[in-house]
Formats: structure tokens, C-alpha cells, sequence
């Protein structure tokens, strides 16, 4: 007996897409929430009908309330239009990695299942936070909208997802956009190939990659409207070429560390070398990355210590021993060893900070701006699938996917 729609992990769905197509550049926005302050500014300040005026709402009262208003406004002046019928986006996005290599990407952006984890097919690897989560759900209510879609990874087994998404790529686009260096290019995809496709792309699990706080808060939604049951995703296979994963690194803020009383403690469990200031720390520390775990200290002026760990270091007083898909992992083994002696170093208000950035970490200390950086090597995405298979939770900022998936390119409207 066929499955029936509903059973089906992912779908064609009839979303919504701006008119002006050739504009489309000026019009789509980075996710949420890796837009600061002044990037907003700078997005608002493109279009007036820039994505990001819905998904960073502002202005005086309710700014949810804004954003539904604002919504109902661009409807009505054929703005955003919606699809004749249900359909598949397939995007393609070609970009530099931070060490100058090209890169494609492709994949599929279909109606994923909007269900509860112990279902087992969406995983997520990454624990969520509360704050963030009504701040969507708020949005999400005054709007019965999603404009932003989720990524996700799918092993991909027989490589049916990644022939199908090279077949939709042969035709002619619907439109292509630029953002942030990033050259997005869009097909959409309609009746049995559309079906062909959110098959292959709904075959296996599904891994959260990023949006687990937007995942979650569908769920949180839809248990208020149940016709709120699918959220747009892109959906790409783990062996695409393209599936980049950076390493978050460390920013500790606070006072300054007593840099040889921090070393000479450290030495217990790792290995220590004095790097040159004209070093590339970055080809250092992916050096060490077959040898182990390590990481690199940035510290003041303009020295910078590589650490890679001893072999057969104790390890059992770490929280997650008990936990091997964890305590394999070298951000856990750097936040537990590492950061959290050097935020301990750093003052009773030092913070930690993330960015996926090596420069920014290393000019704000050099600036004078933080106290000591750390620079991790990425996490495999291969370990990130085995953390979510597991069921447990990475550490925060464990990874960073690039290039991120910009918001506005189809909404689905509920």
C-alpha cells in the first residue's frame, strides 16, 4: 500500500516567493541568528521589502504584531506570490571556504515532517535554549508563517537524493542570487519529479545541521495548530562535495591570565609548543589533527601556544566519560580541559564567546579587546551524525555549517 502523504517524511508544499526574481539579491537576508545588530541595519537598508524586516520585526508596540501586518501588506501588493501548486526548491550554492577553495553545494528544500524526536526520524545533536525558542514561537504565532528554512544532512545511502539533484539542476533556473560572497542558484521542481524527489530526500534520517531552535519551536506550534504540520528544510546528502564544516572557536573576555600559571597546568595533560607570530595557526593546528586532540592558545602579545593532548591522558574525571560518542569529541575535550581553566583565569566575569572567524579571535587579542583565544580543528560531520544517533547533545557551538541558508528564498505559510 503507498505511504500516505501525511506518513511521508518530506513532501512538495505550495509556498510563497517573492515576484521580483531578478531582484532577489536584495530581498533574502542570513538566518536570524547570525544577523547582528548593525547587519540588520545594513539588510533593512537594501529593500523595504527585505526578508529581514519579518524575521528581525521592529518598530513601535508589538513588533510580532509588526510583522504580521507587514506580511499581510506585501501579500496584498503581490510582493510575495504563492506557488500555482506544491513544489520542491532546489538550490545550488557555490563559495570560497575560509582557505580560498571553491565549493558547490546542492540540495533540496522540501516540507519536512513536523514531529516529536523519539519518532527517530529528524535527529538533533544540539541542545536548545528557551529564550530563542519563544522569541520564534512569539513570531510564529502573530504571522502562521515560516520564512526561513531549516538544514538538514541525509546519509544518502544509495546516492538516489544526489542523481535526482543533478538531474534538476540540467534545467533552466527560476532565479540565482547573491549573498555574502555566496552564489545562490534556485530550480523549482513540480509534479512526479517533485515527488521522485522528496522521496530520495525523505528515504532516510534526517539530521538537524542548523535550526534546531526553529525545529523545536514548530513542534511547540503545531501542537496549537495541528494544520501547521510540515516546516521547510533544505535537505542535502552527507557525501555532497560541497558539505562544508567549520570549527566555532573560543573568545574568553574578562581579565588578563597569568599566561605560564595557566601553561604550567595545562602541561599535565598536553604537550606544549611555542609558535612563531608569522605562523599560519590554522595549517599548525590542522597538523596536529591526525596526531590527536589539540587546539592552539592565542594570547597576548602576539604569542600563541599549539597544545596537543598526551597520549593516554586521564580522562575519566571529565563529565561526559561516560558518554564515548562524546568524550571522543575534541571541542568537548578542549571546552571541559581548556576553556573552562582559562575562563577560571580570566576573573569571576569573564565570559566565553564563539566565532567561527581564527581572524577576529586573533585580532581581539592581539587588540587588547579579549583575554585569550582558543582555535579549535572542525568537528567531522561523520562524529556529528554519530552524536545525534546516540541521542546525546555536542557542546555548544560544536560546528558551523557553510554556507548558511538564506531566509526568504520560499515561505510556507500555515
Amino acid at each position: 500500500m503507498p505511504e500516505s502523504p501525511a506518513a511521508r517524511l518530506v513532501v512538495p508544499f505550495t509556498g510563497e516567493r517573492y515576484a521580483r526574481r531578478t531582484q532577489l539579491g536584495d530581498l533574502i537576508a542570513p538566518p536570524y541568528d547570525v544577523i547582528s545588530p548593525a547587519e540588520r541595519v545594513t539588510y533593512a537598508a537594501r529593500d523595504p521589502h527585505n526578508i529581514v524586516h519579518l524575521i528581525l520585526p521592529e518598530g513601535a508596540g508589538d513588533r510580532y504584531e509588526n510583522a504580521a501586518r507587514l506580511l499581510a501588506e506585501w501579500r496584498e501588493a503581490k510582493v510575495l506570490k504563492a506557488d500555482a501548486k506544491p513544489s520542491l526548491t532546489v538550490l545550488r550554492q557555490e563559495f570560497l571556504t575560509p582557505g580560498g577553495e571553491r565549493r558547490i553545494r546542492t540540495g533540496v528544500i522540501g516540507g519536512v515532517a513536523v514531529e516529536s524526536f523519539t519518532e527517530g526520524r529528524v535527529k538533533p545533536h544540539e541542545k536548545t535554549h528557551t529564550g530563542p525558542k519563544e522569541d520564534r514561537l512569539a513570531l510564529l504565532r502573530e504571522t502562521a508563517a515560516m520564512f526561513e528554512a531549516l538544514f538538514m544532512v541525509t546519509r544518502d545511502g544509495d546516492g538516489r537524493l544526489q542523481r535526482l539533484l543533478d538531474e534538476s539542476a540540467e534545467a533552466k533556473p527560476l532565479a540565482a542570487a547573491e549573498l555574502g560572497g555566496v552564489t545562490n542558484t534556485l530550480w523549482r521542481v513540480t509534479g512526479g519529479n517533485a515527488e521522485a524527489l522528496a522521496a530520495a530526500a525523505g528515504s532516510e534520517t534526517l539530521y538537524i545541521a542548523d535550526g534546531h531552535h526553529r525545529y523545536e519551536t514548530a513542534v511547540a506550534y503545531k501542537s496549537e495548530n495541528p494544520a501547521a504540520d510540515r516546516v521547510p528544510a533544505l535537505i542535502v546528502p552527507a557525501g555532497d562535495p560541497g558539505l562544508v564544516v567549520l570549527p566555532t572557536h573560543r573568545i574568553v573576555y574578562g581579565k588578563p591570565v597569568d599566561e605560564e600559571g595557566m601553561l604550567g597546568e595545562l602541561r599535565e595533560r598536553f604537550q606544549m609548543r611555542e609558535l612563531p607570530s608569522q605562523a599560519n595557526y590554522l595549517e599548525e593546528l590542522g597538523s596536529l589533527h591526525e596526531r590527536g586532540t589539540a587546539c592552539v592558545l592565542v594570547l597576548p602579545g602576539a604569542r600563541a601556544v599549539a597544545l596537543l593532548l598526551k597520549g593516554g591522558a586521564s580522562l575519566g574525571d571529565l563529565p561526559f566519560a561516560n558518554e564515548p560518542v562524546i568524550a571522543s569529541l575534541d571541542v568537548a575535550r578542549i571546552a571541559e580541559i581548556v576553556v573552562k581553566r582559562l575562563k577560571t583565569a580570566a576573573g569571576d566575569e569573564a565570559t566565553v564567546h564563539y566565532s567561527a572567524d581564527s581572524d577576529q579571535v586573533i585580532d581581539e587579542v592581539r587588540q587588547g579587546e579579549a583575554s585569550v583565544g582558543v582555535l579549535l580543528n572542525p568537528t567531522g560531520l561523520d562524529q556529528v551524525l554519530a552524536v545525534a544517533d546516540a541521542g546525546s547533545v555536542m557542546p555548544p557551538k560544536s560546528t558551523y555549517f557553510m554556507p548558511k541558508v538564506p531566509s526568504g528564498l520560499v515561505v510556507a505559510g500555515y
